[in-house]
């Protein structure tokens, strides 16, 4: 499922957290959005260009179209090179496309964007461009696919912008994991479709190749210790749960007010 998330299109929320970052999933689907010919847009405002092109060969990197937030990202240097509008600009530059292949705009990261943008502007603009797709051409042609790869630091937000990005998000990838696995649970939501939820064990490797996974072995998990008595839960119970000889007896040989019988 992991693997297959770029073939969805529209919004996908990389929800990562303190414990289990989520830039190294960020860049694993870009490359794997480069190799599959893709154009492939990224919106850089939390980290430097050279650190986020690190680890890619340059075939990669040739086919990455950057554009740098994160040196000037308010344009106080004027030196011409940031487009008008700064992020925001960015991205709705995007929507006016005139070619016709798929493209994967990869936000790196959207809690930045969230913390410097007005919330329903930036959830506006991300429809705009998530859904281009659904907007053909003047001519009429079809445009491709458009994936939107947000990067999103949970633990900033509170429910408000999160619900707001939450309901404009096609997949939720909510990343987690255990004894030293990472995990990624995955949330679809499709048009006249029942949502799905699932769980992908996966790691990246060092050139950011997405290694997908089997969980993690009943050996290794967490279990009970056989020398630990099992706790009974019915040991404190101050009725008995069963009847004994007598009892059944005297029941059987009730008679109801509602039955009727030769002795009435």
């Amino acid at each position: 499922m992991l693997d297959s998330l770029l073939a969805l299109g529209g919004l996908v929320l990389l929800r990562d957290s303190v414990e289990w970052e989520g830039r190294s999933l960020l860049k694993a689907l870009v490359k794997k959005s480069a190799l599959c010919g893709e154009q492939v847009h990224i919106l850089g405002c939390e980290v430097s260009e050279e650190e986020f092109r690190e680890g890619f060969d340059s075939d990669i990197n040739n086919r990455l179209v950057y554009h740098d937030f994160f040196r000037d990202p308010l344009n106080w240097s004027e030196t011409g090179e940031a487009l008008p509008g700064g992020p925001l600009g960015a991205l709705r530059a995007m929507c006016k496309r005139t070619d016709l292949g798929p493209v994967t705009i990869a936000l790196d990261s959207l809690s930045w964007l969230l913390l410097h943008l007005p919330c329903a502007t930036l959830c506006q603009t991300l429809h705009a461009v998530s859904h281009q797709d659904s907007c053909p051409l003047g001519d009429g042609s079809p445009v491709g696919k458009v994936h939107v790869l947000g990067l999103l630091h949970e633990e900033l937000h509170g429910p408000g912008p999160m619900g707001a990005l939450s309901s404009l998000a096609q997949t939720e990838v909510t990343l987690g994991g255990t004894m030293g696995q990472a995990s990624a649970r995955i949330l679809c939501r499709r048009p006249r479709q029942h949502p799905t939820d699932q769980t992908q064990w996966f790691s990246i490797l060092p050139d950011f190749s997405l290694d997908l996974q089997a969980g993690p072995s009943i050996e290794s998990q967490p279990h009970s210790d056989p020398h630990i008595p099992p706790v009974d839960p019915t040991a404190h119970l101050t009725f008995n749960l069963h009847l004994s000889k007598k009892e059944r007896e005297a029941r059987d040989s009730l008679t109801l007010p509602f039955q009727f019988s030769s002795e009435k």
